[in-house]
């Protein structure tokens, strides 16, 4: 095991996906706990930047510009840690399976292509168990964007790494952005043992090879809620 995680061992299963904004994974993810729920079993799940206590000053944070990539790494550190103690750890103990939409791993790819040390960015997640299944939705760029902009009209300022001054052009950035993103995911893809994705695929096809490999890597039976 990689010495970034903590070997906890809980009776629950954790299982997370990663990619680009855009990539489809939180669709996936979202079709896999109806399927779980829909078969009785006992499911959490949780999103990244999500924790009530910093997620007001992360905001806040973001619409003024007010982070640097040391502060903005510490921010969704601390997000991260605050659902782990509170949320994840205690429902893995009680043998849930538990589903994250985005796990540490984004935290690994964004804030090192922001300029933080890798090595002090794993640091602060040191604490965190590994995921028993981490999928990986690899989808092509322009695919991403597509499907972004299909729901909104503009980018956001952080999401398309507008931060960064990579680009004046918000679309630009983004791919110049996501892209450096894109390389650090394939990296670690090998390293943490992702299970890859292809995320350009149909929406049905991609969450039916999920749902089998998830039967095949997790006896499922023993999570029904009825025990």
């Amino acid at each position: 095991m990689n010495q970034t995680f903590a070997n906890q061992g809980f009776p629950g299963r954790l299982i997370a996906v990663e990619g680009l904004d855009g990539s489809g994974k939180s669709t996936q993810i979202y079709l896999l706990k109806r399927w779980l729920e829909m078969r009785g079993l006992k499911v959490f799940f949780s999103e990244w930047n999500s924790s009530a206590l910093v997620k007001s000053a992360t905001s806040k944070g973001k619409k003024q510009n007010l982070l640097t990539p040391t502060t903005f790494s510490l921010i969704h550190a601390t997000d991260f840690a605050d659902r782990y103690e509170r949320q994840l750890v205690p429902l893995l103990k009680a043998g849930y399976i538990v589903l994250c939409d985005r796990y540490i791993y984004t935290a690994f790819a964004r804030d090192v292509v922001r300029g933080c040390p890798p090595a002090w960015v794993r640091g602060a997640y040191s604490f965190a168990t590994r995921p028993d299944i981490t999928f990986f939705f690899r989808s092509h760029l322009e695919v991403s964007l597509n499907r972004i902009l299909d729901n909104r009209p503009t980018l956001k300022h952080h999401e398309a790494g507008m931060d960064l001054g990579l680009s004046t052009d918000p679309y630009e950035s983004f791919r110049l952005f996501q892209g450096r993103i894109f390389e650090q995911y394939l990296a670690m893809s090998t390293e943490f043992d992702f299970v890859v994705i292809d995320a350009n695929q149909r929406i049905e096809e991609q969450q039916g090879l999920v749902r089998r490999l998830v039967e095949s890597r997790i006896e499922l039976v023993q999570f029904s809620a009825e025990k």
